[in-house]
């Protein structure tokens, strides 16, 4: 048996809960919590002065290198940088290779992150075979083996019919269709945001309108059908505008957005920096700030760290040829606080949209303190200053938008089911922080 854990004098922040006291582990479980418990004999004592205390991250938009990409990452590096970034629980795409389009392969992903003691995996299940677009994969198979949505990852779903389809299929099992919002046609070939910066530097270009075009097709296909629809990395405001209407006439239309969108516009690819090359690209000021308000008034359900890892060999390359994605797994806290400490979000909301919104979204118990439950749990300290080095980052792909940025917001501990599987002091004095 594992000694008791007692959190002394931290501010304790989930649905709801905004307190500050103490909170006691026992068995992987939270015990307690309140203004001040007493100290059990034998209890681990953990004590940070003006820590916070929430639920361990709820990540629904993660690529794993593996299978079949390990050069680029694999799941036990996944899982260290998922752990510095307080991240538990991580919903993985499966356009890996082989796709995850087999119920086995669903089985290995929940398995191999068991296995890790770090984060659980929840696999996402194809929507179609390969994610190539051409054949409906076995959804309620793949749902029976613990696919917690379906979605074709970073391809978006072509096809009208296939997507209506889909939609109707997965309206039978409880599931959700996640879609990557860009019309193909118009997203061929491109690389940055069509408009001025593009033309001035010379790069093939995607028109803003490519997602909300998207977009409007699905709410459409999602009224048709009655099915749900989510819509992944939404970054325009067009986007968002369609998005919310469709949710106050009632439609089953969610959507997440990642911390690149919120926080950083095109002007970030600057000379035609490789690392801001993301997919959909990074937008226009205008977006920026209509996804920051999406955020404050709620059409955004969660932030993802929509995590893209990509060997550096990908990167180095002219911007048109290099590999769309960046990493966010230990960047996605400090960068949502950028909104907290701007005043743009309360702490409590913030802490929702990485934490319990996302899992509610997933359908899992998870991203909330109560008793009973499973102790995941993230410590951190709001405004302690890090600055990012891609060359430091944890994990094994480094190819960071936010490279050189100095962030507020520290992780200085990650517990999964009451074990301590990150502590930031013991990081820093091996070098692996």
């Amino acid at each position: 048996m594992s000694p008791d854990i007692l959190f002394t004098g931290v501010r304790i922040v989930s649905d709801g809960i905004d307190l500050h006291g103490d909170l006691l582990v026992r068995d992987g479980l939270i015990a307690d919590f309140g203004p001040s418990l007493g100290r059990p004999d034998g209890a681990v004592v953990v004590h940070e002065d003006d820590a916070i205390l929430c639920p361990g991250l709820v990540d629904m938009r993660v690529a794993l290198g593996e299978p079949g990409f390990e050069y680029r990452e694999t799941i036990a590096s996944a899982a260290m940088a998922a752990s510095a970034g307080g991240v538990t629980t991580l919903a993985a795409l499966p356009d890996s290779q082989p796709a995850i389009d087999d119920p086995a392969l669903a089985h290995l992903l929940i398995t191999r992150g068991r296995e890790t003691g770090a984060v659980t995996i929840l696999p996402y299940g194809a929507v179609t075979r390969g994610c190539k677009g051409e054949e409906l994969a076995e959804i309620g198979l793949l749902r029976e083996a613990g696919a917690v949505a379906f979605t074709d990852g970073a391809r978006a779903i072509a096809s009208t019919g296939m997507m209506r389809l889909a939609l109707t299929y997965a309206r039978g099992f409880g599931a959700r269709i996640v879609q990557h919002p860009e019309d193909p046609s118009l997203a061929l070939g491109g690389s940055a945001t069509e408009g001025e910066l593009a033309a001035r530097l010379g790069l093939p270009a995607i028109p803003a309108a490519a997602e909300a075009i998207m977009v409007a097709r699905d709410i459409a296909l999602a009224a048709l059908t009655g099915g749900a629809v989510h819509f992944a990395h939404v970054s325009t405001g067009a986007a968002l505008a369609l998005i919310r209407r469709a949710k106050d006439e009632g439609l089953a239309v969610t959507c997440d957005t990642a911390p690149p969108y919120f926080d950083l516009n095109e002007n970030t690819i600057g000379d035609y920096r490789t690392y801001a090359k993301l997919s959909p690209p990074l937008r226009r000021e205008e977006d920026r700030l209509a996804v920051v308000a999406g955020l404050a008034d709620g059409t955004i359900d969660a932030i993802a760290s929509d995590h893209q890892p990509r060997d550096a060999d990908d990167k180095r390359l002219p911007f048109a040829q290099a590999s769309a994605g960046g990493v966010g797994l230990a960047t996605l806290l400090a960068v949502t606080l950028v909104r907290v400490h701007n005043e743009e979000l309360s702490l409590g909301a913030a802490i929702a949209l990485l934490t319990s919104r996302p899992a509610a979204l997933l359908g899992i118990d998870s991203g909330h303190v109560e008793k009973g439950a499973v102790a995941d749990l993230c410590l951190f300290h709001p405004d302690r200053v890090w600055r990012v080095r891609a060359k430091t980052l944890p994990g094994k792909a480094r190819n960071t938008p936010f490279d050189g940025r100095a962030l507020e917001g520290t992780v200085l501990g990650t517990w999964k089911a009451g074990r301590r599987v990150y502590d930031a002091a013991l990081a820093l004095r091996t070098g692996s922080a």
